[in-house]
């Protein structure tokens, strides 16, 4: 069964007879699987994006739920910031 869908960078292609070129296949899939894994600032910007598209979605959903969000972040803040200066001034 034949699929339409793009293969991953990270796959195998299957129906390589050949051995010399489906090392060849292995090895670049093997280097781009722990390229991938190994790109920290990649992934973080991946999560980043992918948060704050979650938190606009949300936000056009819930507007009164996000400002609330928001209000209570900014106090938390607010409040740890405080409390790390008393703690410093004493």
């Amino acid at each position: 069964m034949s699929s339409n869908a793009p293969l991953p960078r990270t796959a195998v292609p299957l129906g390589i007879d050949d051995p010399v070129e489906s090392a060849r296949a292995e090895l670049k899939a093997a280097l781009l699987a722990i390229e991938e894994k190994a790109n920290v600032p990649r992934r973080v910007a991946v999560a980043t994006d992918r948060t704050i598209t979650d938190a606009r979605a949300f936000s056009q959903r819930n507007p009164a739920a996000a400002a609330t969000l928001v209000v209570a972040g900014a106090v938390a803040i607010g409040i740890g910031v405080w409390g790390l200066v008393r703690l410093y001034t004493r």
